[in-house]
């Protein structure tokens, strides 16, 4: 039997475990206690819990003399407690317009979305300077199950680190996809966009790394 998708009441402390997981990857025993204010002997009821459930695995590093140290992660089943923006569905539809019309008018079909999601949300990120569209970009992420925050700045560069791919089964056969996001990104925030990581690469994170450029948005 599937496990409920992560939005219902799942327990607040497995919740937050898992999320902790998702956003941050393995952790040990001590990181998750010291996540959720909760003592090693409480967290670890609660993993061998989700280990029986295989939303969570274990693993063991060595990292100096003695017992190789536990390190928790998410399991592949954990993927289906997290927004997947109906992806089996719209997948299953781009399939059948590449059937019918070739490649090309998927990736016309892509594009048309990015273009109405920037008609949409282009009068919010107007009037503001490239820190506020950043964050303003991170709100409208975050709001549609990207799990997006922003990363450390450094001088000229903004970090923006998004730890949920609600469109990865998509964007796993139409590479193409992720190229249509960046560009979404570099019209709304009026900068130059670069993907230094991607989940569907097998990375754990997408990250996206923004410098100003001279024009505005």
């Amino acid at each position: 039997m599937a496990p409920e998708p992560l939005q219902e009441d799942f327990g607040p402390t497995r919740r937050e475990i898992l999320l902790r997981l998702k956003r941050g990857g393995p952790r040990s025993l001590q990181d998750l206690a010291d996540d959720v204010a909760l003592t090693r002997v409480a967290v670890l009821r609660h993993l061998r819990i989700l280990e029986s459930e295989g939303l969570v695995q274990r693993s063991y590093r060595r990292g100096g003399p003695g017992r190789p140290a536990a390190v928790f992660q998410l399991a592949p089943d954990a993927a289906r407690l997290f927004p997947t923006a109906y992806a089996d569905v719209s997948l299953c539809a781009l399939r059948f317009l590449e059937e019918r019309l070739g490649r090309g008018a998927v990736v016309e079909l892509l594009q048309e979305r990015a273009h109405e999601v920037a008609r949409r949300h282009a009068p919010s990120f107007r009037g503001r300077d490239l820190p506020q569209r950043v964050d303003r970009l991170v709100q409208i992420r975050e709001a549609e199950g990207y799990m997006a925050e922003r990363g450390p700045r450094r001088r000229g560069l903004f970090e923006v680190r998004e730890h949920n791919c609600p469109i990865l089964a998509i964007a796993g056969e139409y590479g193409e996809a992720c190229e249509v996001e960046r560009r979404l990104f570099e019209g709304l925030l009026g900068a130059r966009v670069e993907t230094s990581h991607r989940v569907v690469a097998g990375d754990p994170v997408c990250r996206f790394l923004i410098r100003p450029r001279a024009e505005g948005p």
